[in-house]
């Protein structure tokens, strides 16, 4: 039928340009029948499109967005959705075309990742946009499709495009359907992945907490009612970024998003959510203590198209924020600090000013420290920052400095902050003088110069406080944010920050920085299974003796930077001799780490300490990565094309304990298609010998690989170079 000609006499009806609908498909429809054509010359076009957006169906159920009210299609980036669509006539593989087009923002651009084509594939790969036919039944199909963990989040407008061959102009289906793309905590390649389930279900799909004021002796706790699934919230928080100044295209970023949000949600400079109020008079608004939920603010706000609501304090403001976050897919919570350091001058202290008679000097007095300053920690990867500085983020969205010029504050670095790293961005000196400033007294000299006559170092920043997991228990995360009040590492910070501020020189320069340390690795580094061994170098530069104490701490990381927990803490004197170099021996036994590793086996070793002669501070720290063995595949003699051959592959568990369910994944591109071969338990240092047996396809260079899947041991794979000959 494929080759058949249409008699001259007998010319096709077809339809105009301007024709459509089901006028110009029966033209057609009637032409295919009288003529015996192919099915697949008779344009295709869609007549229906279901997005399978029910609560309580397949997507939203996988996804995690059942909880949202409505029936719309709230899907997460990074995860497959199915949707399912109705054509006029079966869909013929060889020669039918289609694809989907999704657009969001006012200017949508493909270069921008703004309007993405979705391309029908055979197979589906991860990290792109992309869609696969899943079903067929009659003139239904139904869709697979992918995102990336990076696409941009928000409101996607949907078209589907049809086509029969290539001159033809294609036929562009419209259901008047959007979907909403949402950050996913629960996928491992987006930046906001949170790696525990129960946690993901307090800081995303909770949508009550406690939130935290009063004094440190008197911590007082309030129930809040975030409500990110109740109706029109999301609607609202899609309009906050709508209202913002920053492009569609940066709504990828997480760093971006919540930026964004701290500054859109007090009113300052922006016409953000809400008003802040410390006046004591609230006639014309609601007063701060009033609001109970964030529910209300939301819908205020949107339902007036931006007109900002009155009024609110830093709680609200705080929990606002929650919402707005948990309802975007990014892990967030409300912390209380008590004792709550604002520094006006950036000087990373709590300066108070006397003059000659000890007598308070108003106008210079602007720092004050707050019985309680409630803002934000949210949870994300951080590729702008170097590794170890991902996991917690602060971000406070009560207007109480400008950042870059716009009220707003964070994220920055909660790891950053605990070790004094002030000059690692965004904003992090000022969070750093909440929680960690030294009160500074100075008086004013006879010629109006001013001393330092004193200080108190446990002043600021206590009982940081949020609500546990799982329960509306009280969590203390003081120990997140600094070290113990006192200690040698907590102090080091304290002068590591100072330096960054506009006054370095309130601690006093070392007197000289001669004394180095450094960590050095021997060969390829420590191997997975044994203890690992570092050398931690110290040299004194100087003609006279030296002496420190180094503190050490190591810590899991995941490749993307974030530290998921310190494993082994400990101190060590060193007294050096004039120009003495000495190497100290540094072990992590096996056991120590063999229960607590992440994916790519990767810790951070981080060193400090401080010279007790010359107040020189030491800082280093190193990342390394436990090394997994290689799987050796040795093929046997000559490779040729449509000759079958066989390849030897080995592979020895470096553990003394034994590795469940291992599977070996083979595939060489032209020798074999990829499978599967399932082994099952591995004993403790036992070895696993395979022969694969296969027929190569293609002449030429090529490579035949394999890897283990296995939860315990992961980055374990091999490779053997063969050279295919022609038959």
């Amino acid at each position: 039928a494929r080759q058949s000609r249409t008699p001259a006499t007998h010319p096709i009806p077809h339809a105009k340009e301007s024709d459509s609908g089901p006028r110009a498909v029966s033209a057609i429809a009637s032409a295919a029948f009288m003529f015996n054509l192919p099915l697949s010359a008779k344009k295709l076009s869609v007549s229906s499109v279901d997005l399978l957006s029910s609560k309580t169906g397949q997507n939203r159920q996988e996804h995690h967005t059942d909880l949202y009210q409505g029936d719309e299609l709230i899907i997460r980036r990074g995860q497959t959705f199915q949707i399912e669509m109705e054509l006029d006539r079966p869909f013929n593989a060889d020669d039918d075309h289609l694809h989907l087009e999704l657009k969001t923002g006012p200017l949508p651009l493909v270069s921008k990742g703004t309007h993405v084509i979705i391309p029908l594939v055979d197979d589906l790969e991860d990290e792109r946009w992309e869609a696969k036919i899943v079903e067929r039944n009659g003139n239904k199909i139904k869709l697979s499709v992918n995102s990336p963990a990076t696409a941009v989040i928000g409101l996607y407008g949907l078209t589907v495009t049809t086509s029969t061959s290539k001159g033809e102009v294609p036929t562009i289906h419209d259901p008047k359907k959007n979907i909403t793309l949402l950050f996913n905590p629960w996928c491992e390649e987006d930046a906001v992945f949170l790696d525990n389930e129960e946690e993901v279900k307090e800081y995303v799909l909770n949508d009550t907490g406690r939130i935290y004021y009063g004094t440190e002796k008197q911590i007082g706790a309030r129930t809040w009612n975030f409500g990110q699934f109740n109706e029109g919230i999301l609607e609202a928080c899609l309009f906050i970024l709508e209202k913002s100044d920053m492009p569609p295209s940066g709504r990828g970023d997480p760093v971006n998003v919540v930026r964004v949000i701290s500054a859109m949600i007090n009113a300052q400079d922006d016409f953000g959510v809400l008003v802040g109020n410390w006046s004591g008079d609230y006639s014309d608004g609601v007063p701060p203590s009033a609001w109970s939920s964030s529910v209300e603010i939301l819908r205020k706000y949107h339902s007036s198209d931006g007109t900002p609501v009155s009024y609110g304090q830093c709680w609200v403001f705080s929990g606002i924020t929650t919402t707005v976050l948990r309802c975007l897919g990014i892990p967030a919570r409300s912390v209380t600090n008590f004792q709550s350091a604002h520094d006006t001058d950036v000087s990373l202290t709590t300066d108070v000013y006397f003059d000659e008679n000890m007598e308070l000097i108003r106008h210079l007095n602007s720092d004050s420290v707050w019985n309680f300053h409630v803002w934000n920690d949210c949870w994300m990867a951080r590729a702008d920052l170097p590794p170890g500085y991902g996991g917690w983020q602060a971000v406070d969205s009560t207007p109480q400095e400008t950042s870059q010029g716009t009220f707003r504050c964070g994220p920055a670095s909660i790891n950053a902050i605990r070790s004094g790293q002030v000059y690692l961005k965004n904003d992090t000196p000022f969070v750093f003088a909440e929680v960690n400033s030294d009160k500074i007294f100075w008086q004013r000299n006879l010629d109006g110069t001013f001393s330092q006559i004193g200080s108190e170092k446990k002043a600021v920043g206590h009982c940081i406080s949020t609500k546990a997991v799982g329960s509306d228990k009280r969590a203390d995360i003081t120990h997140l944010y600094k070290h113990k009040e006192g200690s040698d590492e907590e102090r080091i910070a304290v002068e590591t920050a100072s330096r960054y501020g506009s006054k370095p020189e309130v601690y006093g320069a070392a007197k000289a920085e001669d004394v180095s340390v450094e960590v050095k690795m021997e060969g390829e580094g420590p191997r997975m299974g044994a203890d690992a061994h570092l050398s931690i170098v110290v040299k004194n530069l100087s003609s006279q003796p030296r002496r420190t104490t180094l503190h050490s701490q190591v810590a899991v990381m995941y490749y993307t930077g974030v530290l998921k927990g310190t494993i082994r803490k400990e101190q060590t004197p060193v007294d050096l001799l004039p120009n003495e170099e000495k190497t100290i021996e540094w072990m992590l036994p096996y056991q120590q780490y063999q229960n607590q590793l992440v994916d790519q086996a990767a810790l951070m070793l981080t060193l400090c300490g401080r010279v007790n002669e010359t107040q020189q501070v030491l800082a280093h720290q190193t990342t390394f990565r436990l090394r997994t063995p290689n799987i050796n595949i040795t093929p046997s003699a000559e490779a040729c094309v449509g000759k079958e051959m066989s390849a030897k592959i080995t592979f020895i568990n470096p553990l003394p304990r034994t590795l469940e369910g291992v599977i070996f994944r083979v595939e060489g591109l032209g020798l074999q298609e990829g499978h599967e071969v399932v082994v099952g338990d591995v004993a403790g240092h036992s070895t696993v010998t395979l022969t694969e047996h296969f027929i190569p396809t293609l002449p030429g260079s090529r490579k035949l690989v394999a890897s283990l899947d296995c939860k315990q041991l992961t980055q374990v794979h091999g490779v053997a170079d063969i050279v295919v000959l022609e038959q």
